[in-house]
C-alpha cells in the first residue's frame, strides 16, 4: 500500500483518517459496527478504542449516570474491515459524537481518554 498515517493531533489536517480521528468501522465475518478513535492505522488492521455499536445506548445511559465504563481497545485485522468513515455531522443528521455529548453531557473523547489508563475515581 505504501500510504504513511499520521496523527490527527500532528498532521496539521483533520479530513483525514488518521490516529485519533473518531470512526465507524463496518466489519464482516461476523458482521458488526464499532465506534472509536484510531490508536493506529496500519496495513495489519485498526487498533481502537471504543465500543460495539450495538451497545451505544447502553453506553451513553451508564456514562449519564456516572457509572465507571471503560471503552475497549481493541484490534481488527484488515481483511474483517469492509469500511472505515469519519465520525460527521452530515446536513441535519448528527455524528455519534454529538448525539452522546447530547444525551450524557459529556464528549465522548473525554471518556476515550479516561479509558487510555489513567487512573480515574
Amino acid at each position: 500500500m505504501g500510504a504513511k498515517f499520521k496523527s490527527a493531533a500532528t498532521s496539521g489536517t483533520h479530513a483525514g483518517i488518521v490516529s485519533g480521528s473518531i470512526v465507524l468501522v463496518s466489519l464482516n465475518s461476523p458482521r458488526e459496527k464499532f465506534w472509536g478513535m484510531i490508536l493506529d492505522l496500519a496495513p495489519a488492521g485498526v487498533s481502537l478504542r471504543g465500543i460495539d455499536l450495538n451497545s451505544f445506548e447502553d453506553f451513553a445511559r451508564l456514562v449519564k449516570a456516572g457509572d465507571s465504563v471503560t471503552p475497549n481497545a481493541v484490534f481488527f485485522p484488515m481483511h474483517r474491515i469492509e469500511r472505515i468513515e469519519l465520525d460527521t455531522r452530515n446536513g441535519d443528521i448528527p455524528s455519534l459524537q454529538g448525539r452522546f455529548s447530547a444525551k450524557t453531557g459529556l464528549e465522548f473523547a473525554h471518556i476515550l481518554r479516561q479509558g487510555s489508563g489513567a487512573n480515574h475515581a
